[in-house]
Parts: structure tokens; C-alpha cells; sequence
């Protein structure tokens, strides 16, 4: 009983449906395989839960349970409907339609959209793995410690053969390293070892080491030093960038990096002091990637889940920023194309009322993005959101 009702005050923000059987009921047994596949689908949209009640009698008779199967649906905790019967169709096309009702089409999504909707929005990465032997050159003598020539032996077996043939190295190592090197390096060498952290984040494996990691205490601070920098290098701030963008190869990172403010807020800094770098062109190209993979996974929460997963704070600042940026870019396609598709995620389905909206009016975005029509006629993102999304979207 408690496992029930845990799960109904879970679903009050959602849907729920319970489907009840009994060991001694061969029809009930016939919608397991569906029941299973319908609650994979409908994860975050509509909790499935399934209560035998030849061994759960207390529960059997609170809610007066006398056959089986026998179905109720419940929205937002409130009790919808209750039938009996397996039939296949009739529980496929509740369940789609709790969901549906707990989770309404946003009016966004009526919007024609061609260009915004033809992107892809798998995350931008940065694996290209530049000459290990003159990467060692750089690094001098610390490329002979263990940790760092661990790292550089996997990363070598795995641009030279089957990725899944280079055996992890000690992480743990690698880490400890990672976290005493700003204090112990110099920062000529510091961008060395970034680039290789870059490198090894490529494999989905390292990725959800760090992304398990407690506190993430190695990646964080790393961050966090290089924003902290007086007058950061060139090659530090962009593989700092690059190395970031890395982060989403495993899907198992965005959702902590969207979470958890020691990862959010660095990242976001981050963020928005490189999309304006005026001298450096890959600067503002890596940094657009960034935000775009921080959009592009909050927006995947936003729909997924029906929640924001970045603090809307967050998000008023990157938008603020790239609207800067925005307005300014007068010389790179790559670059405008990278902050249109960041902003364009950020405010896709963005729930109406927000502080984010009032912001996106205040600075008149509509007028931001519609004045880069002349300087860049071929972007057709320009259109799609400046005269649709921000047009008749935010109306």
C-alpha cells in the first residue's frame, strides 16, 4: 500500500494509471508485453503501475476491485475513469490520451517552423584528435606521469583501432590529477591538459565516470578556474569550450549538468563570457555549441518530462547573451547560425508567463533577430524565428 500511494502523489503532477490483476488470470497475463511497452513510452508523461490483488487483498478492497483485469486512470491525483476488460486497444488509446491531456501540445508546436525544425539536434562535439606526439611536446615532463600517460595510451588505441578496444584507464588517477593541476602547473600547460580531458571525454565511458562522479568535484572546479582567469589564453578558453561540449557524448551527463548549479552555473559563465569575443572567431563558434547543447537538453526535458530542467535564471542569462550576440555578428555565418539555433531551442515551447517571455518582449528579440536579414539573406532561421517563433509565438 504505501508503494502505491507513493507513486499516486509522485503522479499528481502527471497521470497514473493502475492496472489491476491476479496470478489465476490468463487474459490479465496477455496485455503484460503491452503494459510493459506503453510504460517505456509514456515515462514522465503517465506513471503505469500494476498491483496483484490476490496478493495485495488490502488494496483489492479499497478500491473495490472485482475482476481482473480491471483498469483506472487518474489525472493530476484526480480519479478519470474505470473499466474492465483486456482490451488491447482501449488501454493503448487511454494511456495516450492521459498523457496527452496531462501534457497539452504547446501552441509552438503549431507553428511552421521548417528551417528550426530540420536541425539537428544531436549535441555539437569536438573529437578531433590533433598529433599526440606534439601534444606530448607541450605537456613536458608531466606527460610521463602516470595518470597522463594512461590517458594518452587510451586515447591513441582508440584513434587507431576499434574505439571499444581501448580498456578504460585509472580514472580515479586521472581525476586526482585533474583536480591538483591548476595549483600545480603552469598555465601554458594548463590548455595541454584540458585538450586531453577534451579527448578522452570523446568515449561515452569516461563521460559517465564523470557524470557519477560525487559532487562532481573534478570537473566543476576545472571550470570555475579557467572562468576565474584574469586574461584566459586563447587555447585554454577554447578547449575549456570544446571540452564542455564533450560533456553531452553520454547522455547520462546533461541531465546533472542541467540540475545541478556547481556544473550549471560555471558552464553558463562560461558561456557568456566567450560568445563575445571579439578577436577570436572559434571562440564565439565553440561557445555557441555549448549553449546550443544546453538548450537543446533542457528543451528535450521541457518535452520529455513536462519541466524545466535548467533554472529559469539560467536561461535568462544565456538569452540574454545571445541576443548580444546576436545583435552584434557581422562577420560569421557559422557563428550567427550556432546562437540562432541556442536561442531558437531556448524559446521553443518556453512556458508562457515566465520571466524568460517578459524578457524576450523587453529587448524586442522579435527586432534583434529580424535586423540580421540584410547582413546574412541566406540564414533562413532568421525568419523562422524572428517573424514566426518570436512573432507569433509570444503574441
Amino acid at each position: 500500500m504505501p508503494k502505491l500511494e507513493s507513486a499516486l502523489e509522485e503522479a499528481k503532477r502527471s497521470s497514473a494509471m493502475i492496472f489491476f490483476t491476479s496470478e489465476n488470470c490468463p487474459p490479465c497475463k496477455t496485455l503484460y508485453p503491452l503494459y510493459d511497452r506503453l510504460a517505456e513510452e509514456s515515462v514522465h508523461k503517465c506513471i503505469l503501475i500494476m498491483v496483484d490483488v490476490s496478493r495485495a487483498y488490502n488494496i483489492g478492497t479499497k478500491y473495490n476491485i472485482r475482476s481482473t483485469p480491471t483498469f483506472m486512470s487518474f489525472l493530476h491525483g484526480v480519479e478519470q475513469e474505470r473499466w474492465s476488460g483486456a482490451d488491447p486497444a482501449k488501454l493503448q488509446g487511454n494511456i495516450q490520451m492521459l498523457a496527452q491531456m496531462a501534457f497539452p501540445q504547446h501552441a509552438h508546436e503549431n507553428l511552421d517552423l521548417p528551417a528550426l525544425r530540420a536541425s539537428n539536434t544531436h549535441p555539437v562535439l569536438f573529437s578531433k584528435v590533433p598529433p599526440l606526439g606534439k601534444l606530448k611536446v607541450k605537456m613536458g615532463a608531466i606527460a610521463e606521469d602516470a595518470a597522463v600517460s594512461g590517458i594518452l595510451h587510451f586515447v591513441s588505441i582508440r584513434a587507431e583501432k576499434n574505439p571499444s578496444e581501448a580498456t578504460l584507464p585509472d580514472m580515479e588517477a586521472f581525476s586526482r590529477f585533474l583536480r591538483s593541476a591548476p595549483s600545480k602547473l603552469p598555465i601554458e600547460t594548463m590548455f595541454t591538459i584540458v585538450d586531453l580531458l577534451r579527448l578522452a571525454l570523446v568515449d561515452s565511458r569516461v563521460t559517465g565516470y564523470f557524470a557519477e562522479e560525487k559532487n562532481h568535484f573534478t570537473i566543476s572546479p576545472l571550470i570555475t578556474y579557467v572562468n576565474d582567469l584574469e586574461n584566459c589564453p586563447y587555447p585554454l578558453r577554447l578547449v575549456t569550450l570544446q571540452m564542455c561540449c564533450n560533456l553531452f557524448s553520454s547522455p547520462l551527463y546533461p541531465p546533472h549538468i542541467l540540475k545541478c548549479p556547481s556544473l550549471s552555473s560555471p558552464i553558463v559563465e562560461l558561456i557568456t563570457t566567450s560568445l563575445l569575443d571579439s578577436t577570436h572567431h572559434n571562440v564565439r563558434v565553440a561557445a555557441a555549441g555549448l549553449a546550443f547543447n544546453m538548450t537543446t537538453a533542457n528543451f528535450k526535458t521541457r518535452k520529455q518530462e513536462g519541466r524545466e530542467g535548467l533554472p529559469e535564471s539560467d536561461q535568462i542569462e544565456l538569452a540574454a547573451c545571445l541576443l548580444e550576440a546576436i545583435s552584434v555578428e557581422e562577420q560569421s555565418p557559422e557563428a550567427l547560425k550556432g546562437y540562432l539555433l541556442a536561442f531558437g531551442y531556448l524559446v521553443y515551447c518556453v512556458p508562457a508567463g515566465g520571466d524568460l517571455v517578459d524578457l524576450l518582449k523587453s529587448m524586442d528579440a522579435q527586432g534583434t533577430v529580424l535586423s540580421k536579414k540584410k547582413l546574412f539573406a541566406d540564414e533562413k532561421l532568421i525568419l523562422d524565428i524572428g517573424n514566426t517563433l518570436l512573432g507569433q509565438g509570444l503574441k
